[in-house]
């Protein structure tokens, strides 16, 4: 059975490679481990996902990090040095004590909203780890108050509380790190995101770095948090190559095999899926990818957060997946440990709507005829069975009919999923039109039918 379904994805590898070439021109590489395919296959067949960042900067509700950071577009308090904030900033390791902390809350929040797979972050770009690194005392387990706690090693908890309802464990790593003397060393000024020195001066100092991060990504990766389905690697200002990946992910894969690899924004064969941040692409794309987006207007947790409604993100996921990728919501939990409950509210609603209407998501594929104003269409697997989400905008009411070109239903009969009546669609001229039951919620509908 191994044999077959190893030389299987072999052949979906061959399929896959030439789909690529043929539609789409861009420089993806598809992975040639079979084990790697057929958990991206997995992936794809999720849909939705959660992207939890969570850290030192939700103590006073900030955007995460990159305060910290000396560019031109960077916004901190009136009056505040640059160096005064970073002394400022590092001191909230003394005062991040989730007291509350409560994985399981998360984990039972994200399974009812429906989402199928977990990223989380554990270490920003500000160094400060959310796991317990033997290679630094800037971590939750060994600075401030929660480093006496059980659950100190946070990434274990967090891990392990998603793990019994069958979500995909992704980890979240930065290469970069401000906080690591090899990599911003404080005998220069920090005016960027980068390193603050030639490594032709000082090749002590990146050999430090190098170390430093590859020791740690064997950490995360070398069995102590259990297997990984993902690796999610942030900062695209440093390769992984760079930091020791090409050692770190053989070992990595023998400990969770097939585990996905997302070098970000660094093309070649440790991208395993592309992550386009807080945007979605023009067209479909035919590789592997990923729309990163938030919740609110930020990636961690801020007080008062301006929350997309769950229509909204019902319509951001639909558009997503008819062109061929995933969504990775981002919601950070609050400092004492829990996710919010606005948040969960909202994340709740999208659940219930697609406790009815997922199945024209879940495990769905492309289809060519994909957009039609405000529709946007999915496939079965086998083709056999296409799936049109109406994508209701915020402050608009449902409209009486529903028409498109294109796509025409097999018999003149759909079935409307959110609650399952048949319907009857006419065609004219290739434009189908469906009439509209009256007193439907006012919700994105999901439609179902045979071509």
């Amino acid at each position: 059975m191994r044999k077959t379904v190893l030389a299987l994805a072999l052949l979906l590898a061959a399929a896959a490679g030439t789909l690529a070439q043929n539609k789409h021109s861009d420089d993806y590489q598809w992975p040639t481990d079979p084990l790697v395919l057929e958990k991206l296959d997995r992936w794809q067949d999720l849909k939705f996902g959660v992207l939890m960042h969570w850290g030192l900067y939700s103590v006073p509700g900030i955007v995460e990090s990159w305060n910290l950071c000396n560019e031109d577009w960077i916004v901190r308090p009136e009056g505040s040095t640059y160096e005064g904030y970073k002394q400022w900033y590092w001191g909230l390791s003394k005062e991040f004590n989730p007291v509350d902390f409560n994985p399981e809350q998360w984990a039972d929040v994200f399974e009812r909203a429906g989402m199928k797979y977990m990223i989380f972050t554990t270490k920003h770009h500000d160094g400060f780890c959310l796991f317990d690194s033997q290679y630094t005392d800037f971590s939750v387990a060994k600075a401030g108050p929660f480093s006496t706690h059980p659950q100190k090693d946070i990434a274990r908890h967090v891990f392990d509380a998603f793990r019994p309802k069958g979500f995909l464990i992704g980890a979240y790593f930065s290469k970069p790190d401000w906080h690591c003397e090899g990599f911003w060393n404080p005998y220069y000024a920090t005016p960027g995101r980068g390193i603050n020195y030639k490594v032709e001066q000082h090749p002590d100092w990146w050999e430090s770095y190098v170390a430093y991060t590859k020791n740690q990504l064997k950490e995360i990766t070398g069995g102590r948090y259990g297997r990984l389905d993902i690796l999610w690697l942030d900062g695209g200002w440093i390769r992984g190559d760079q930091v020791g990946l090409e050692e770190v992910l053989p070992d990595a894969r023998r400990v969770s095999p097939g585990l996905i690899c997302v070098d970000r924004t660094i093309h070649g064969p440790n991208e395993n899926y592309r992550t386009p941040e807080q945007s979605i692409p023009a067209t479909q794309l035919h590789y592997p990818w990923e729309s990163c987006i938030t919740l609110s207007n930020d990636w961690g947790w801020t007080p008062d957060a301006p929350y997309k409604s769950a229509r909204r993100v019902i319509g951001i996921l639909a558009e997503i997946s008819a062109k061929g990728g995933c969504l990775a919501l981002g919601v950070g939990p609050t400092p004492e440990g829990i996710i919010e409950d606005k948040a969960a509210d909202i994340l709740q609603e999208i659940g219930a709507w697609l406790e009815r209407c997922g199945e024209a998501l879940y495990g769905t594929r492309t289809t060519e005829r994909y957009n039609c104003g405000k529709l946007w269409f999915n496939a079965s697997k086998d083709g056999e069975t296409l799936y049109a989400i109406y994508a209701l905008p915020d402050g608009e009411v449902l409209p009486s009919t529903l028409s498109w070109t294109g796509n025409l239903p097999k018999g003149g009969k759909v079935t409307l999923l959110n609650n399952g009546k048949k319907l009857k669609a006419t065609v004219k001229d290739g434009t189908v039109t469906v009439c509209l039951p009256k007193s439907l919620p006012q919700e994105p509908l999901a439609l179902k039918f045979s071509l």
